[in-house]
């Protein structure tokens, strides 16, 4: 493992990962705390704009005690070797938690903070690491076709019809009725499509992992539940109002009696950022988010 100072608070790291070099930032404070939080980020990103986000929140955790790696995957980034999709980087995770605690001994336990396709990652391997005891997830990625078009149906198309903006552009002429007729009536096929692949039974005998990664016959709403059912530790969900992706996990939770009671139990935690985008454009969200992450961490 070889560092490089940044900053008093931070240091730029190399890794190892299954014959390949992993970058990754440590955050970390005087004292720190006995939790630390490792960031896994949704797909391939920069570091600016929007996905400011996450130097934001390490550095905010960071100034209030609590230390943070992010890091890039496989593929992503500075990081050699080719990325291999979100639901295959649990090598990665392992190799970044690995590094972290190496690098802060003090740490006692490690909070997972993932964003999209990010958050359903930390889902699939947080059962099988007994370091993790908690994951904040944010704006779960858990798409399917259907799933997308019924998400799309119900909170873009009918909160159209119920703006005023929509009508005045309709009576202006500036509305393409055909194209747009098109579009929803291609979703409502998508939507009336075959349902979701019903959750297998868990076999006794199977591995937590395995039970997890049955893609085979599991859909991937089903995946990320499943993992949450097996993990054991605290989840705080943190949802944006304005994103679909967020409307699509919330409608996969509120279809299946079992994963509304799964969320309802008492290790679960939600927080809603209202008016909120998929990535928190606006730093008055990105606020918003650290200090929610924040006080939830303080709980464990």
């Amino acid at each position: 493992m070889v560092g490089l100072l940044l900053s008093q608070s931070e240091t730029a790291l190399t890794f190892p990962c299954q014959q390949e070099s992993l970058v990754g930032i440590l955050h970390c404070p005087e004292k720190v705390s006995t939790v630390g939080v490792v960031i896994v980020v949704g797909g391939p990103q920069y570091r600016v704009g929007s996905h400011r986000q996450f130097v934001h929140l390490a550095r905010a955790l960071a100034q209030s005690g609590i230390a943070v790696f992010r890091f890039d995957c496989r593929g992503m980034g500075d990081s050699e070797g080719e990325f291999p999709s979100f639901d295959a980087i649990d090598a990665d995770i392992e190799s970044a938690i690995d590094a972290f605690m190496q690098q802060v001994p003090a740490l006692q336990k490690v909070v997972i903070w993932g964003l999209c396709d990010g958050a359903s990652a930390a889902c699939f391997y947080a059962p099988n690491d007994t370091r993790v005891k908690g994951l904040v997830l944010v704006n779960p990625w858990v798409r399917t076709e259907q799933g997308a078009a019924n998400a799309y149906i119900k909170h873009y198309y009918l909160s159209r019809i119920l703006s005023g903006a929509f009508w005045r552009k309709v009576f202006a002429g500036k509305f393409d009725v055909t194209a747009s007729f098109k579009s929803l009536k291609n979703l409502l096929v998508q939507s009336a499509g075959k349902p979701q692949t019903r959750v297998a039974k868990s076999n006794e005998s199977a591995s937590t992992k395995d039970v997890v990664s049955q893609a085979s016959t599991l859909s991937l709403p089903d995946r990320v539940f499943e993992g949450l059912k097996q993990f054991e530790g605290q989840v705080l969900l943190i949802i944006s109002s304005r994103d679909l992706t967020a409307a699509e996990f919330v409608d996969a939770a509120n279809q299946v009696r079992a994963r509304r009671r799964l969320l309802g139990s008492k290790r679960f935690s939600r927080t809603e950022i209202i008016d909120a985008d998929h990535t928190f454009s606006k730093q008055s969200w990105k606020n918003e988010v650290a200090e929610k992450t924040l006080q939830w961490l303080k709980t464990l």
